[in-house]
């Protein structure tokens, strides 16, 4: 008896290490993807605080600085959703792996760029890479996580990890451009990126393969040249005029590739994006809040960055330590946020989340060129905090609409929409902000927009949705 209750125990102890090592292993997984999810973020928004700076050292105007945040997020989004197939095809974990390494290597590109013309091209590799990094990311957490409530939890941390990232990316970005210089803010990417490297390959198990699945070159082209068109023809058009036979024809080209986009996407086998998939409703609601949202926010934090510097006339350490209060409120309130959205349900928490990022918005209106900082410090934490309320639950919907097997093009598609959001913000916000002797009616009109896009999110989810969403 004595040697079968040994046997027992030691079982028992077995299984239990088994256990915590799974434990431990699905937590450092959850780190990897948020290290990955994170340094895409924080990207999105470090180059805001260096556009001064770096006007200076290469040279250009607003429509230079724009095109240096625009490249990557036109490649973020217009290459996820291929990035999200490849994953499904040949394995997230590899693909995410190879996505981490090309960024880091791209981030020293961007570092040792000698004029703007090579730093907007690493730009795009690294867009490229970001594209990579986050539905992979998605796909992996899914896979390490199979309770839906679990999973809404790991979600959590993982937006919360990268609304901090894109918070503080100003704030980080300031400190470095003052103690170091504007190519710092990219130098940061490579320590990050070989802990990301080594935690996925250690920790992280692989998804299942669809060897079948086909990459759809012909869609991802038209996707691009869509995207990229429409951005340059909004882009250009603050300095050329709305008028102008380019900003016409671009517009035109976006049109015509975004019609063939579509009907290639309708017809092909084994589409980039699955149309099928706009025909659950929840999934096409969450995926059209994702791009009003992102409108708004991503625009308004590069107007904003070129209000504290343009106008203000703030360094940009000064300029970093204005965004503080918005990294301060985004953590805890993504963390908040699956709680409130089990006790209340996802969607109505999304429409909280918008509806208290437009009221912040409209408290700026009145915004001027010598209006204090604490005067506009609460608005600033209501649009960051509406932000960090809704991401959680409309990642977690979105995922939670499909099934498994295609989580990958889920996230894809959602993380598309929100970039294409972003490139569609920054582009017409930067354009209205052109001139420094219209800058604050600019400013006042991308508030305006930001508050109504955001407003137009509450309704199409609030009253959209499932009534048990």
């Amino acid at each position: 008896m004595r040697a079968d209750s040994i046997k027992y125990e030691t079982f028992d102890d077995r299984a239990g290490a088994a256990h915590a090592g799974s434990r431990l292993a699905t937590s450092l997984t959850l780190a990897a993807m948020s290290l990955g999810y994170g340094v895409v973020q924080l990207d999105v928004t470090i180059v805001n605080t260096a556009l001064d700076a770096m006007g200076r050292t290469l040279g250009g105007g607003v429509a230079e600085l724009q095109w240096v945040v625009s490249a990557y997020t036109i490649a973020f989004a217009a290459f996820i959703l291929t990035a999200g197939a490849l994953g499904d095809r040949i394995g997230a974990k590899r693909v995410f792996m190879a996505g981490f390494a090309i960024f880091t290597a791209a981030s020293l590109a961007c570092a040792l760029s000698p004029n703007a013309i090579v730093l907007i091209a690493a730009r795009l590799v690294q867009g490229l890479a970001a594209a990579i990094l986050v539905p992979n990311s998605l796909a992996l957490l899914n896979h390490a996580y199979a309770d839906d409530r679990a999973r809404g939890r790991a979600v959590a941390v993982w937006a919360a990890g990268a609304s901090v990232a894109l918070t503080a990316g100003p704030f980080v970005g300031g400190g470095l451009i003052t103690l170091v210089g504007w190519r710092s803010i990219f130098l940061v990417n490579l320590p990050i990126g070989l802990a990301g490297l080594w935690l996925t390959w250690r920790y992280a198990g692989e998804t299942t393969r669809a060897p079948s699945r086909e990459i759809d070159l012909p869609g991802q082209l038209a996707a691009i040249g869509a995207l990229g068109a429409l951005a340059g023809a909004i882009i250009e058009g603050g300095g050329l005029g709305w008028g102008h036979s380019a900003v016409i024809g671009a517009f035109a080209a976006a049109a015509v590739l975004g019609v063939l986009f579509v009907w290639r996407e309708s017809r092909a086998h084994q589409p980039m994006l699955p149309l099928s998939l706009f025909s659950h409703r929840l999934f096409a609601l969450t995926s059209l809040v994702g791009l009003l949202v992102n409108v708004a926010i991503y625009g308004l934090i590069f107007v904003l960055s070129l209000y504290f510097q343009r106008i203000n006339g703030l360094s940009a350490w000064w300029t970093g330590l204005a965004f503080v209060p918005m990294m301060a409120a985004a953590l805890p309130v993504n963390l908040l946020a699956p709680h409130l959205a089990e006790r209340i349900g996802p969607c109505p928490t999304i429409v909280v989340g918008a509806c208290i990022s437009a009221l912040g918005c409209l408290g700026l209106l009145w915004i001027e060129a010598e209006t204090s900082y604490w005067m506009i410090c609460a608005q600033m934490i209501a649009i960051s905090g509406g932000l960090g309320l809704l991401v959680p639950p409309l990642t977690s919907t979105l995922l939670g609409s499909v099934e498994k097997a295609r989580s990958g093009v889920a996230a894809g598609v959602l993380n598309a929409t929100r970039q294409t959001g972003s490139v569609l913000g920054v582009a017409l916000f930067g354009s209205l902000v052109a001139a420094d002797s219209t800058f604050l009616t600019g400013l006042h009109l991308s508030l305006v927009i930001s508050a109504a896009v955001l407003l137009l999110a509450a309704a199409v989810i609030g009253i959209g949705a499932p009534a048990r969403g």
